[in-house]
């Protein structure tokens, strides 16, 4: 680490709302570049401004977060909350411009624009006069929730008022009026007291509530569905200029959410009535890799998220349709089989009740089984189960107990989600349980990645197939006792099953 006489430089480093897309080049340079990295965290050590740039810190660096010693919470400090945040600045200060002495440069990560609500210029206050310092501005939440809301704030000779949500409800009321534009932050436990003030003042109609915009965990609703205790310090309420009333129709006219199947991984695959769906969509959700296949658009948003939230994947989707966003939920293969259709309509069903009046579609895609099945023949050309070896839903003994009930009526198999890190014996357990029903040379087909550049595909049979072929991307294909093997003059070998049971 850089041990120099020279002092080095402080970056204020704005981050924008959350959205890890919305990172300026020049402040992603900064962060690279810094020898120590300092971040807001809370207590238990959680920092959403690290989490927005995670991927782009190195083992290189120093980390400094900065734990805040109150949140929401009392305290016993003497001073009472000033002092006590006042002492925390002083501390941090002191060991920033430590690291700024020794010649390390120091980026301080702000969610934000750094000079709008920002923290870090309670730490500019302290060290500015004594370091070369420069700050990197951030996109504002305000203008990142007007974006996601799709409603202009402002135009022509209108103007725009920011109002934080910590003055009282007389001082809100009083600030609030019929003509202007407002953005009310920090609202989290003042939410009550700021929908009293919009109240008073006339404005409520033209309310809109948002929260952790640009974020996977973005909500918009109605102010009125809104429950006091549920609203994150990270929300804001946008009242739109009187003469803009889009802001109404946002969130009076039915939103619409698309379940669209991409097909297994060739591009050719893709539906042209879930190709028009995607063109047309204003949000995309789904799971990374898939959100990957589909192209950029201008002015879309996207969400990616892991492979086992697929319910908060749903809800997300079902909140922006709420506010009558164009939602297409996106899904490898079929979303109808062991994917997205049937998490988003669990979700309306559980869920308020005004998620049943969006317009829902689910966009039928290719299904992993179809494609590997065409790429070997037609080894499911007469009758055949589905099968999913995934316990996480439901228990293993239920799987057992089906895959005992295919094999003894003589079905056809094709098994989805066969192994996985954390199920490497379940697969092997399957095997046998076919075996006691089928002959050792039962053809099996392994297809991984299908219409992928890494596509492979192994055709084996019952006794000599090796579980450990297999991962999260094969679907297995497993012939009845009637399923053949067809050999070509080109000495291609097929696979299928005749239509009349016995032939």
């Amino acid at each position: 680490m850089i041990e120099s006489t020279i002092p080095g430089r402080l970056f204020g480093v704005g981050l924008g709302p959350g959205d890890p897309e919305l990172v300026t080049l020049k402040a992603l340079r900064a962060i690279r570049q810094a020898h120590v990295v300092a971040y807001p965290a809370a207590k238990h050590g959680q920092s959403n401004a690290r989490h927005i740039v995670s991927s782009e810190l190195t083992l290189k660096q120093i980390e400094l977060p900065m734990i805040y010693p109150i949140t929401t919470e009392s305290t016993d400090h003497p001073g009472g909350y000033e002092a006590a945040i006042a002492e925390f600045y002083d501390e941090m200060a002191h060991q920033i411009a430590d690291h700024l002495r020794c010649g390390r440069d120091v980026a301080i990560l702000c969610e934000g624009d750094p000079f709008f609500y920002g923290s870090y210029m309670y730490l500019h206050d302290r060290l500015a006069h004594q370091f070369s310092t420069e700050v990197i501005p951030g996109i504002p939440s305000v203008m990142a929730a007007a974006a996601r809301l799709g409603v202009p704030l402002v135009r022509r000779d209108s103007e725009l008022v920011v109002l934080p949500a910590t003055l009282s409800e007389d001082a809100l009321t009083n600030k609030l009026n019929s003509h202007g534009a407002f953005a009310i932050m920090k609202l989290g436990r003042n939410f009550a007291k700021v929908r009293n003030a919009l109240s008073r003042a006339g404005v409520i109609e033209r309310a809109l509530y948002i929260e952790r915009a640009t974020t996977s965990q973005e909500r918009i609703t109605k102010l009125i569905d809104v429950d006091p205790a549920t609203v994150p310090y990270f929300s804001l309420i946008l009242v739109p200029d009187s003469h803009l009333d889009q802001s109404r129709n946002l969130v009076d006219k039915p939103g619409q959410v698309t379940v669209v199947g991409l097909g297994p991984g060739s591009t050719e695959w893709i539906t042209p009535e879930a190709q028009q769906a995607l063109a047309e969509a204003t949000d995309l959700i789904g799971y990374q890799p898939y959100l990957d296949r589909v192209p950029t658009r201008f002015g879309q948003c996207r969400f990616g998220s892991d492979n086992k939230v697929e319910a908060e994947r749903a809800r997300h989707a079902l909140s922006l349709a709420e506010a009558g966003r164009r939602v297409c939920v996106v899904s490898s293969g079929d979303p109808g089989i062991f994917a997205m259709a049937t998490a988003v309509l669990e979700s309306i069903d559980q869920g308020p009740e005004i998620w049943r009046s969006l317009d829902v579609r689910i966009v039928p895609g290719i299904s992993a089984m179809q494609a590997a099945a065409a790429r070997v023949g037609a080894p499911l050309g007469h009758d055949f189960c589905v099968i999913s070896l995934s316990d996480r839903l439901k228990p293993w003994e239920v799987i057992v107990k089906r895959l005992h009930a295919v094999a003894s009526a003589d079905f056809a198999l094709a098994i989805y989600n066969p192994i996985s890190s954390q199920r490497e014996w379940q697969l092997a357990e399957a095997q046998a349980i076919l075996s006691g029903y089928r002959s050792p040379e039962t053809p099996v087909v392994l297809a991984r990645a299908v219409g992928r550049f890494d596509e492979k595909i192994v055709t084996t049979d019952l006794g000599r197939f090796d579980p450990s072929m297999a991962d999260m991307q094969t679907i297995i294909l497993v012939g009845s006792s009637t399923t053949r093997r067809l050999i070509m003059s080109n000495h291609r070998e097929l696979i299928y099953t005749p239509r009349s049971y016995g032939a």
